[in-house]
């Protein structure tokens, strides 16, 4: 096989045009064969094959800085920088990451996870290359699809005041996660479409060569004149309107052509765009005809593109998605917004049922969220479906544009806690954080999955100002049935009663608190099991009264602990002055890498298990009350701690 021949970037120079085809095609197989195993993003990778090898034949890497927007479609590079071998334990805890990361490798120019962020990165690695006199290749390649975020364009209008070479590539496949929307899809659109465009300078270029003597100065002079043929063929280009050179558009598929037009990108002294076309999922029949359901995939049967474990349902996904087309349909004020995420928020249900009340704002959370703000102060009841850490760029429009005129936004927060596989730029742990700092924003978690329908209930129907529901990816969790108690503000609720201990839990930990107290009943130890169901307010009387009754309140939360749940129950047991002692479970302040969740859970200290273990080193003479208390009253048992 060709690919066990590349070693390193050079290598695949000494191919000739058949054996880098071949090499294509093996690079496919190798890439559904080892994704079907462990999961990870195909069809944005299976589509880059091509324009990777053509980056690798035109520049010099590592010398040269390759960054790629998002990540996901970097698999082909890694593999051709000698990360081959380790695609067996692709995203798996400890394993290669299914994004660049500069500590696994000097061919990764710059970490990447979210979108629309290559061409600032790659913008400001190039203005830093200039200020040291270095001299090396900057290119940036983004999607069509990230060409929807504002700080794509915002890198742009600076890209332009460019002196020295930057490359941007356009990767266009028509495609982000889901279909693209918006005016710049309409323009890229009218580009791809313009034949027209393309015959002409094709066959004016070929007229001209056939002068004699003169046509070849004439098709160079031409070439490189700032009003070229598509100047007079497609008025107003974008790109070349605002400074920068537009190269293409090319066929993503023909290396040469790609190689060729990279190479003659190099050559200019200031920013230039040069347009690639791809299909998105090329070579996988599955994956053509589906590329967002192939655009991050679980282990699947590579014969039929079907899933090796059949869904398990509901997820807290699907229990969104149908409470919120209920509530739609009691309320016509309702309206919902994603962020280019309908499939993975749930919402796709509802643009169905309810278009008209749809909004698909591309990735653009930051619109999002004051769009959202703008249809709540003309009286509508938006509802902005979002993942946990892409909400996170949103935070200024949340502060200034939502939460100071304390406007009725839902904020529907999906993936939060750890997510797993893609790492630190997914995990949704910092939400309670950022969230409980902005006045007038409510915070809830539900424990399962009819709190969360009460929950959204509660946001949409009784409550008038900003509100927050986050909860975890995958199953939802269905235990604790019974108690199904409506939502009161700023109210939790203590589901078993007992005695010295209080586990004080939210959200995903409420379960995991209650694997804590079945276990240490076994032990003869009966704790109380309360869940807080609000981050902010946090039920300060039910704080205190546990405070009272307990020796030890446990606070579990899946989130940092730095601003989280658990500081703000400690803040109310120390103003008072309470002799009830307070171990705060929850992560450390740190970024969680890739791995299976239940992996992390227990890395991190907040599996039931390591949770008993913390609880014993805390507060080992504690535990031993509980065990030894019998009858005993709390007060019984504070005076004989005072005599010891």
């Amino acid at each position: 096989m060709l690919l066990e021949q590349i070693r390193e970037p050079q290598d695949i120079r000494n191919l000739n045009a058949e054996e880098l085809k071949e090499l294509a095609e093996e690079i496919r197989h190798f890439l559904i064969e080892k994704i079907s195993v462990t999961g990870g993003h195909l069809a944005s990778n299976l589509g880059v094959v091509e324009l990777t090898i053509a980056l690798y034949l035109a520049f010099d890497l590592p010398e040269d800085k390759v960054i790629w927007d998002v990540g996901h479609q970097s698999y082909t590079h890694k593999i051709l920088s000698g990360r081959r071998e380790m695609f067996d334990e692709l995203r798996q805890y400890g394993g290669l990451s299914g994004f660049p990361k500069r500590k696994e490798s000097p061919y990764d120019a710059f970490d990447t996870g979210h979108s629309s962020t290559s061409i600032s990165a790659g913008l400001g690695m190039a203005q830093g290359r200039d200020l040291l006199g270095e001299d090396y290749a900057v290119v940036s390649v983004i999607g069509d699809g990230a060409l929807t975020g504002g700080m794509a364009y915002e890198a742009l209008n600076n890209a332009a005041r460019m002196k020295r070479n930057f490359i941007i590539v356009l990767n266009d496949n028509n495609m982000s996660i889901s279909e693209n929307v918006g005016g710049m899809s309409k323009y890229l659109n009218g580009i791809r479409s313009g034949e027209g465009y393309n015959r002409l300078k094709k066959d004016v270029t070929a007229a001209l060569m056939k002068i004699p003597m003169f046509g070849e100065g004439l098709v160079d002079k031409i070439s490189r004149t700032k009003n070229s043929i598509k100047q007079l063929v497609i008025p107003g280009m974008l790109f070349e309107n605002m400074g920068i050179t537009y190269l293409g558009p090319v066929d993503g598929h023909d290396v040469r052509a790609m190689t060729k037009i990279f190479r003659e990108a190099k050559k200019l002294d200031h920013a230039v765009l040069v347009h690639v076309n791809t299909k998105k999922g090329k070579g996988y029949l599955p994956a053509e005809r589906n590329p967002s359901r192939f655009h991050g995939v679980e282990p699947f049967d590579p014969a039929t593109g079907k899933p090796q474990k059949e869904k398990i349902y509901p997820g807290y996904t699907d229990v969104f998605s149908r409470e919120l087309c209920r509530l739609a349909g009691e309320n016509p004020r309702v309206v919902a917004i994603t962020a280019a995420m309908p499939d993975g928020t749930g919402l796709k249900a509802f643009s169905r049922r309810y278009p008209e009340r749809f909004f698909d704002v591309g990735i653009a959370e930051q619109h999002a969220v004051t769009s959202a703000a703008g249809m709540a102060a003309a009286g509508l009841k938006p509802v902005v479906a979002v993942y946990s850490s892409f909400l996170q760029r949103g935070y200024d429009q949340i502060l200034h544009d939502v939460c100071i005129q304390n406007l009725p936004v839902v904020f529907a927060l999906d993936r939060a806690g750890l997510v797993g596989s893609d790492g630190e730029t997914h995990q949704g742990i910092f939400d309670l954080s950022y969230l409980t700092s902005i006045p007038n924003m409510t915070v809830l978690a539900p424990k399962n999955l009819w709190e969360l329908r009460r929950e959204l209930d509660f946001a949409v129907n009784h409550f008038d100002g900003p509100v927050a529901i986050r909860y975890p990816r995958g199953q939802a969790y269905r235990g604790l049935k019974e108690f199904d108690g409506p939502v009161e503000y700023g109210r939790g609720e203590v589901l078993y009663e007992g005695k010295e201990i209080a586990l004080l839990a939210v959200g995903s930990m409420v379960s995991t608190a209650e694997h804590v107290r079945d276990k240490l009943k076994e032990e003869g130890i009966e704790c109380t099991l309360a869940n807080g169901r609000f981050i902010k307010p946090v039920d300060r009387e039910l704080v205190l009264t546990l405070a009272r009754t307990h020796r030890l309140i446990v606070t579990l939360e899946e989130n940092v602990l730095q601003g989280g749940f658990g500081l703000q129950v400690t803040a109310i047991v120390h103003e008072e002055a309470l002799q009830a002692r307070v171990l705060n479970i929850a992560l450390p302040d740190a970024y969680v890498e890739h791995g299976n969740v239940s992996l992390l859970r227990e890395s991190l200290g907040i599996d039931s298990d390591s949770v008993i273990r913390a609880m014993r080193e805390f507060c080992p003479e504690r535990m031993r009350l509980a065990k030894t208390a019998g009858g005993k009253q709390f007060s019984d048992m504070i005076q004989e701690t005072k005599q010891d």
